[in-house]
């Protein structure tokens, strides 16, 4: 089965690709000749990931499923939530949107927090939807040199270290990202048989 995520993420993407079977052909949208970049102007992260997953399949006419993401921090009422890519700004900036992140937090006691992945399918003309939730909390500061994002100062419920400071394979049985494609990768396999 050929399966199209519609993300020009790149470290997404890789992250994805180490997840799914074999037996699902995982593209990315360069090998379709898609090189725009897909707008995000939803109210929420399931909107986004929905919106994503229509956008390419209304113009393809293909099996396609997009992510959207976002961290929701407790004491700041659940920001920076659908706008955790673009927290300090549209540029995107991993660096700044923490260094924004860490202030706001500053002198609060209250550091937990959680990621969410909303995982939206179009599989033979019908729409699914998968959702990944992990807890944590947000460290003082950055630990750790692997992932992406803010995974340098987020800390999963039940381990010592930080995202960026597990293991790929660790973080890939664990994180938000990794319970929706679980929940995606089992749905298609039912489907299958």
């Amino acid at each position: 089965m050929k399966l199209i995520f519609a993300s020009s993420n790149k470290n997404k993407f890789i992250e994805i690709k180490k997840i799914i079977p074999k037996n699902i052909e995982l593209r990315n949208l360069k090998e379709i000749n898609f090189f725009k970049e897909i707008p995000e102007n939803e109210d929420t992260i399931e909107g986004n990931a929905t919106f994503k997953a229509k956008y390419i399949h209304s113009k393809f006419n293909i099996n396609v499923f997009a992510d959207d993401t976002g961290l929701e921090v407790q004491a700041l009422g659940g920001k920076p939530g659908v706008h955790s890519a673009r927290f300090a700004g549209n540029e995107r900036n991993s660096e700044k949107n923490i260094t924004k992140l860490l202030k706001e937090l500053k002198n609060i006691k209250n550091r937990k927090a959680r990621f969410k992945t909303i995982i939206a399918l179009v599989l033979n003309e019908k729409f699914y939807q998968f959702e990944g939730i992990i807890n944590g909390e947000i460290l003082l500061s950055k630990k750790g040199n692997n992932g992406f994002g803010y995974d340098s100062i987020f800390k999963p419920d039940g381990y010592k270290k930080s995202f960026a400071e597990l293991s790929i394979n660790v973080k890939n049985k664990i994180s938000h990202r990794a319970l929706a494609m679980k929940k995606l990768i089992d749905f298609i396999s039912k489907v299958k048989s």
